[in-house]
């Protein structure tokens, strides 16, 4: 299999689906907007672009399984499997707000071999594969050099569903408030693993996600030097609900303290 041209391929897609998103940003009302939750929503966009998603992606490579966000396909334990969430930042999205995303990435068994975010508001395209550089648009990133709290703006994300850790959460965000250049929370955890990958944050750390929230960004942060463990310095971040990425100069003194309060 050529990852290269394979993730070309799912570039190609992922811009499609964008123009998509888009373009019927403009047209669906309140009543097209279901709530799986307070603060959970999906609209037909979602579920669109996520059935136009897995139809090419068949094509691509037939006999894959899915783990998607929308359920439109299932998980049948295949070799390869695509991990999608057609829209990331569903609310930013019905909002009118940036940043949302198309996020695809492809497993092969447990290892995730190639990873796709498209920003869909700033045409922003980051992708990285199986031994590749991370890119962005063509160009190569890297993470930053940054390697201390006092050098780094650190970005999260909200808990709207699971609030067991709310407490704790608020404790390390009043560190990183007094300590750091600041937080920030954009509402989409795909662009802020692309954006860790970038250089443009040093570290996003949080809880209640799924593995299609930041599958895709995994491996492009892992390729542009970064690095991802869970609240407790292990590998359950892709299916354990909790992530921590960061650059690989502040890594160790980031974790710390994400532990610390949240470990």
């Amino acid at each position: 299999m050529n990852f290269e041209i394979l993730c070309t391929q799912v570039q190609e897609l992922a811009r499609e689906v964008g123009r998509f998103i888009y373009d019927e940003r403009l047209k669906f009302t309140a009543e097209d907007i279901i709530h799986k939750g307070k603060a959970d929503m999906v609209t037909y966009v979602d579920k669109t672009a996520e059935k136009t998603i897995v139809a090419a992606l068949r094509e691509l490579l037939p006999e894959s399984g899915f783990i998607a966000e929308e359920g439109t396909a299932q998980d049948n334990g295949e070799k390869y499997r695509w991990v999608i969430d057609p829209l990331d930042g569903t609310t930013n999205y019905i909002h009118g707000i940036s940043p949302f995303c198309v996020s695809i990435a492809l497993m092969e068994d447990q290892e995730i071999i190639m990873g796709v975010v498209y920003e869909i508001s700033l045409n922003e395209m980051f992708y990285a594969w199986k031994g590749s550089k991370a890119y962005l648009n063509g160009k190569e990133i890297h993470v930053s050099k940054a390697s201390s709290t006092a050098d780094s703006l650190i970005a999260t994300g909200f808990p709207y569903y699971d609030f067991s850790k709310l407490d704790n959460y608020l404790k390390a965000m009043n560190f990183f408030m007094r300590n750091s250049h600041g937080m920030r929370r954009l509402g989409s955890a795909a662009a802020d693993m692309a954006y860790v990958a970038a250089g443009r944050f040093e570290g996003f750390y949080e809880h209640a996600l799924h593995s299609w929230d930041v599958a895709a960004g995994i491996i492009i942060l892992k390729q542009a030097g970064g690095k991802v463990c869970d609240f407790s310095g292990g590998e359950n971040y892709l299916f354990g609900g909790e992530m921590i990425a960061c650059n690989a100069n502040y890594f160790d003194e980031f974790y710390s303290i994400v532990n610390k309060h949240l470990g």
